[in-house]
């Protein structure tokens, strides 16, 4: 047994997968690597799941049992969600499946219910309580940073080796370092459209991470080594960055009143969870406990 809370365990599963979702989280937000943060995530991962555990225990005190309707409701929209063939493989994995997600459902309804009569009486901030959120939280509200670059473009066609392309390529790399025009030698060279040439600015997650991954530790002006990725291989020319940058208040004020709503109903629920934690029997360990809620995650169960 990894983990229980008031003599129910949380399986070793149940862990690794909120565990696996927090980790992925943090990656999508480009601010890892690795493994380095592995011991703080297995922290959020027990907090969460503690959490999750006592409030469904408190909301089956609290809150009536879910209805049939309510159950079936919930269950056409994972259909829709998920789409009616990916809905029966995950229910069709054991015996005994769709009885444990209607009882998951049932008890998710409840403590939303709980929650949301919690909630209650936290009404819509107003200018300036969120003028004073998005000052002491600017950094949430920074637009991405951008890179603006051309690139040459070669994928080994019929005929080719990639030792033949990767070649080719360091021979326009010689060329372009000598002086001769970016432009003019990616349209001799280059597998892809003239329109493809100079790809604008974007932001990370709009390109292939190899291709972000040199950009933007490049500056403008500067010439990248002939690099792989999946597509092929590559030479980058950054012509242009834009720093990040506050957004002006006026344009994320309905973002910065829902960030302020949800962080209040976050500090009440936690609220609720430390009194329930001064009556409650937690065995057992799973990494370094930190805070609940890590990352937004624990009242969207």
């Amino acid at each position: 047994m990894v983990l229980s809370v008031n003599g129910k365990e949380i399986s070793e599963d149940s862990l690794e997968a909120e565990f696996a979702s927090i980790k992925s989280y943090f990656e999508s937000l480009g601010n890892i690597s690795c493994c380095e943060r592995d011991d703080e995530f297995r922290g959020y991962a027990r907090e969460n799941l503690i959490a999750r555990a006592l409030l469904a225990e408190e909301a089956a005190r609290r809150m009536p049992q879910s209805s049939d309707e309510e159950i079936a409701t919930t269950i056409e929209t994972m259909k829709k969600e998920q789409g009616e063939f990916q809905f029966a493989a995950m229910i069709a994995t054991s015996p005994g499946q769709m009885e444990g997600l209607r009882e998951d459902i049932a008890a998710n309804i409840r403590t939303q219910k709980m929650l949301s009569g919690l909630w209650t009486d936290i009404t819509e901030p107003n200018e300036k309580d969120a003028r004073e959120y998005y000052q002491q939280n600017i950094k949430v509200f920074m637009s991405p940073e951008q890179v603006r670059a051309s690139h040459i473009s070669k994928n080994p066609g019929h005929g080719e080796t990639r030792e033949s392309v990767y070649q080719m390529m360091r021979e326009v790399r010689t060329k372009l370092l000598a002086g001769e025009n970016f432009d003019d030698l990616a349209r001799i060279h280059s597998d892809k459209g003239k329109e493809q040439i100079d790809l604008g600015f974007f932001k990370r997650g709009d390109l292939p991470e190899e291709f972000e991954l040199v950009t933007f530790s490049m500056e403008p002006g500067e010439l990248s080594p002939v690099f792989a990725s999946q597509y092929g291989f590559h030479i980058a020319k950054v012509t242009g960055k834009k720093s990040p940058e506050p957004s002006p208040f006026e344009q994320i004020q309905a973002q910065a009143i829902q960030m302020l709503i949800e962080e209040r109903r976050k500090q009440r629920t936690q609220a609720l969870v430390d009194q329930l934690k001064t009556a409650a029997t937690i065995k057992g360990d799973y990494g370094l406990p930190e805070s609940a809620f890590a990352a937004s995650r624990v009242e969207e169960s």
